[in-house]
């Protein structure tokens, strides 16, 4: 049978895709999506042209989503995710919901934005309000034996960790290092690196870095 045979499907279907499209226009933690698009862009420092370019749309239109004029509904969305390299998860899983007076200083365990990287185990978790300060923190949990990628990778930014729990190995250009519980580390990120859990158990490591570059 069809979705055009079962009426009971379809509006189904057409309930939880406006369900979507209102979510996508404001987003579960209160922040609307206008401005998480604008705060990760420029995290990555990414300029509106580019991200228009990316999206395959105009300058204006980018502009008005970001300042909350335009609604954005969970299609465009993917658009966005995809240009901005990150999951639509990024969007929609958790978030700042605890007291107005609170939201531009605490982030409350139960409200951390999380994302994560489909596939290689590594999950991470903003500790930071927002991206717009002088620094981000960032929580990331390794799955045994995951690691953020076969290749090196860049970001303009001076970058710290500390080991939670568990063990960290990381490289940086040539070097090698393997940090135990406890343990931390400071170094250019503009240094290729990369990062992996060695054990057979997860690993918990907070990052700081600064500016913010996610």
């Amino acid at each position: 049978m069809t979705d055009t045979e079962n009426p009971d499907k379809k509006n189904v279907d057409e309930e939880l895709h406006n369900a979507f499209e209102h979510d996508a226009e404001r987003g579960p933690d209160g922040v609307p999506v206008g401005e998480q698009i604008r705060d990760l862009r420029k995290a990555k420092n990414m300029t509106i042209v580019t991200l228009a370019d990316r999206i395959g749309r105009s300058v204006g239109y980018v502009s008005q989503v970001e300042r909350n004029m335009s609604p954005v509904p969970i299609d465009r969305l993917k658009e966005f995710a995809e240009a901005l390299s990150v999951q639509i998860t990024w969007f929609f899983q958790g978030g700042v919901t605890g007291p107005e007076e609170e939201q531009d200083f605490i982030v409350r365990r139960s409200d951390r934005r999380k994302l994560t990287f489909t596939g290689s185990g590594v999950t991470e978790e903003l500790l930071s309000p927002n991206l717009g300060g002088d620094f981000e923190m960032i929580m990331t949990t390794y799955a045994p034996y995951a690691k953020t990628g076969d290749a090196n990778y860049s970001r303009p930014c001076e970058e710290a960790a500390y080991v939670i729990e568990g063990r960290l190995e990381i490289w940086i250009s040539e070097r090698h290092f393997v940090l135990d519980t406890g343990d931390s580390i400071t170094f250019d990120g503009r240094d290729p690196h990369s990062s992996a859990n060695p054990d057979d158990t997860p690993a918990t490591v907070m990052w700081v870095m600064s500016p913010p570059t996610y």
